[in-house]
């Protein structure tokens, strides 16, 4: 069983930035495409980015250009990096692989707030 535990989140202003971070338990990166999520309240979860083991790379819409996903295999680490955060992006943000096959972390928080 795969456990992924992800950090970095917190309250930002909008227009800041913030880096994500997930790591693994075991050697999942090198072998599945992996994705960032959010779950905004009263919003089911959405897929915001992934990124292939090629290293090819896709985001929905509402993020593309703003929102960077990036990944070490020696390091078993998916990260994301958000710029220009906007209050529409607070949720709490989870990895896990695309499609899921794995048990939920417990996520990060983002409030994205003045």
């Amino acid at each position: 069983q795969v456990q992924f535990v992800e950090s970095g989140g917190g309250l930002i202003q909008p227009g800041g930035s913030l880096r994500l971070s997930c790591a693994a338990s075991g050697n999942v990166f090198k072998f599945y495409t992996m994705g960032w999520y959010r779950q905004a309240p009263g919003k089911q979860r959405e897929l915001v980015a992934r990124i292939t083991r090629g290293g090819s790379t896709n985001y929905v819409d509402s993020v593309k250009g703003r929102f960077t996903i990036s990944g070490d295999n020696a390091k078993n680490t998916v990260s994301l990096e958000m710029n220009n955060l906007k209050p529409e992006d607070t949720a709490v943000y989870y990895c896990n692989t695309d499609p899921v096959l794995w048990v939920w972390g417990r996520g990060t928080q983002v409030t994205v707030s003045s």
